[in-house]
């Protein structure tokens, strides 16, 4: 068996249907597209929350960056910048948290939706600033920041806008735990997603979902998913100086067969849907859209970005392409 087989057992594999084409076909179709333009928000918009694990009040807000730049986060309480990326992650115990070398002060915490919202929503450049060390939780899903940028409305920028394209598969595991990205199939422009988790609570057990991520996918599918949690957990959290801003307010709790939180789940599989929301705040640390298929197997942030790790690290596997959708393709033929 191959490792692509093997890596593909992972997933349904009729998540991607369409005919196989090869890496040459593929590259020659991809020359003949139209390079779309890197997008930014139209103006700067912002609110205030609670960090979920520190408990404190933090302020953000998200303004237009230029082309090129990415996602930067700047802390105004420190009055330093620090690129949402991959290689700046210092920190994955229950969230994702990015910092300078040298300087342990100078940290962000529970990135991961707001960088999904970001990326769902196909924003490559943005300032996003906080007066703490940690991005508010609010409801704990994506949806209160797709509202703000949907408020804050999004701009075309005159630089084109490019893709990572995988390559050849690159696989990472665990325990019992698996992540990997693999080549697209057929003529696929961006990512498609397959994820797989599995829990002893009974009202979580095993879920799955697959999905091609584009924005309406995201919105449709991802975006409202809530953070999760078991009720024997929390304890330990606490007396670790975590989870001190959480609540039935921001996180689904979870004792065994029953769903603490009186309003109940948004989507019987709500518990997929935020690991895979989760997945797609971490991948965006990339610095560009991907463009093939990640499948994972209780996956979570540290397995995560060392998928994107073990990736840059074969700089033979990826590559840099001009990217569109189909539907920005039909539009521009």
């Amino acid at each position: 068996m191959t490792i692509e087989d093997r890596i593909m057992s992972m997933a349904d594999r009729r998540a991607w249907p369409g005919k196989r084409m090869t890496l040459r076909q593929k590259s020659a179709e991809r020359s003949l597209r139209p390079p779309l333009r890197q997008r930014t928000l139209k103006s700067e918009i912002g609110c205030v929350g609670v960090g979920l694990h520190s408990g404190r009040e933090v302020r953000l807000v998200l303004k237009p960056a230029p082309a090129g730049e990415g996602i930067v986060f700047h802390r105004t309480d420190l009055g330093v910048s620090i690129p949402a990326r991959f290689d700046h992650v210092v920190e994955t115990r229950l969230s994702t948290e990015i910092g300078l070398p040298g300087r342990p002060e100078a940290r962000v915490g529970t990135i991961e939706h707001v960088m999904a919202a970001l990326a769902g929503l196909g924003v490559d450049n943005a300032r996003i600033e906080v007066d703490g060390p940690e991005v508010p939780i609010l409801d704990g899903s994506a949806a209160p920041f797709v509202f703000l940028l949907d408020c804050a409305g999004l701009v075309e920028q005159e630089a084109p806008r490019e893709g990572i394209e995988i390559l050849a598969p690159i696989e990472v595991q665990q325990g019992g735990a698996e992540a990997a990205l693999l080549p697209a199939e057929g003529q696929e422009s961006g990512l498609a997603m397959a994820l797989t988790i599995v829990f002893n609570a009974r009202a979580i057990g095993t879920q799955s979902l697959a999905l091609a991520l584009n924005p309406e996918t995201f919105r449709a599918e991802l975006a409202e998913a809530r953070t999760f949690t078991l009720a024997e957990e929390i304890a330990r959290l606490h007396s670790a100086g975590r989870g001190l801003g959480g609540g039935l307010h921001n996180a689904v709790v979870v004792d065994d067969d029953r769903i603490l939180n009186p309003e109940g789940l948004r989507r019987p599989d709500e518990f997929v849907r935020h690991k895979l929301l989760d997945a797609v705040g971490d991948l965006a640390l990339a610095g560009a859209p991907l463009i093939g298929r990640f499948t994972a197997r209780c996956t979570g942030h540290a397995l995560n970005n060392r998928l994107l790790r073990t990736l840059f690290a074969h700089p033979t596997s990826w590559r840099r392409v001009p990217l569109a959708t189909p539907a920005e393709l039909a539009a521009a033929a």
